[in-house]
């Protein structure tokens, strides 16, 4: 499969995309745990089909020590007995922050409660801007086809 389009061609993109991934170093710096970024992001990628970014916080987690057990598992996280009670009030948030068309009326209230029973404000603050950045990362590279398989871990950091 080749991309509708190469970002790294276009100086739109260029100008654009200095800024989208200087937000993403700005997350990677956030007082969220970086395992539970890495959850979250990969989360929210299963969710929306995203198999470029599937690959690449995949290969993240990885590199960064993350358990293939815990990577399978991440897509049945309910079920799964190997996430802390931070990580899975983090990626229930993220899926309602991700479905929100599904979700009629949002985060509700119950899973916005469980978030901050585990994370402090600042930690709150990434998380739902790593879900939105998420999002947006999806789209861009969903919209566009861009492949999936070829990503190294630190490539763009």
């Amino acid at each position: 499969m080749d991309a509708r389009l190469d970002y790294f061609a276009s100086p739109t993109a260029g100008k654009i995309l200095k800024y989208f991934m200087s937000a993403g170093k700005a997350l990677k710096d956030s007082p969220l745990p970086a395992v539970t970024q890495e959850l979250v992001a990969l989360r929210v990628s299963q969710i929306n089909g995203c198999a470029a970014c599937i690959d690449m916080h995949t290969k993240e987690a990885a590199a960064a020590g993350e358990t293939a057990v815990r990577l399978n598992l991440v897509a049945a996280w309910r079920e799964a007995t190997v996430f802390t009670e931070a990580e899975r009030a983090a990626l229930e948030l993220a899926e309602e922050g991700t479905r929100v068309a599904d979700a009629a009326g949002g985060v509700g209230d119950e899973v916005w409660a469980c978030a901050a029973k585990y994370h402090d404000e600042e930690q709150l603050t990434a998380l739902v801007i790593l879900v939105s950045f998420m999002n947006l990362a999806n789209r861009l590279n969903i919209i566009t086809q861009q492949p999936a398989g070829n990503y190294e871990a630190g490539q763009f950091h």
